[in-house]
C-alpha cells in the first residue's frame, strides 16, 4: 500500500468506433466530389431570404434570473446547514448536560 502511494497512474487508451458511419456512403460522396471536380460542376449553397439575426435580445436578464436563483439556493442551504448545528447542539447539550438518555 505504501508502495503505491507515489504511483500515478499511467494514461487510458481508448478506441472509439463511430456509431452510425457508413464507409460506402463516404466512398459514394468522394466519388461524386471528384466527378463534379472534373467536369467542374459547382454547386450553389441555398441561401436564405432572412438575414441573420443573433439570438441575443433577452440573453442578459435570463443571466440574471440565473443569479438570484443561485443566491436563493445558496440562502436555502445556510438555513439547512443553521438546522443541522441547531439540531446537534440541542442533542449534544441533552447527551451531556441532562438526564435524557439515562
Amino acid at each position: 500500500m505504501i508502495g503505491r502511494f507515489f504511483h500515478t497512474p499511467g494514461t487510458k487508451r481508448f478506441k472509439i468506433t463511430p456509431r452510425f458511419w457508413d464507409p460506402d456512403k463516404d466512398e459514394r460522396d468522394e466519388r461524386e466530389r471528384r466527378i463534379k471536380d472534373e467536369l467542374g460542376i459547382v454547386e450553389e449553397k441555398k441561401q436564405s431570404n432572412r438575414t441573420f439575426r443573433p439570438n441575443v435580445k433577452g440573453q442578459f436578464r435570463s443571466g440574471d434570473n440565473w443569479a438570484r436563483s443561485s443566491e436563493s439556493a445558496r440562502k436555502a442551504q445556510n438555513r439547512r446547514l443553521i438546522w443541522i448545528f441547531l439540531i446537534l447542539a440541542l442533542v449534544l447539550y441533552l447527551f451531556f448536560f441532562s438526564d435524557f438518555f439515562n
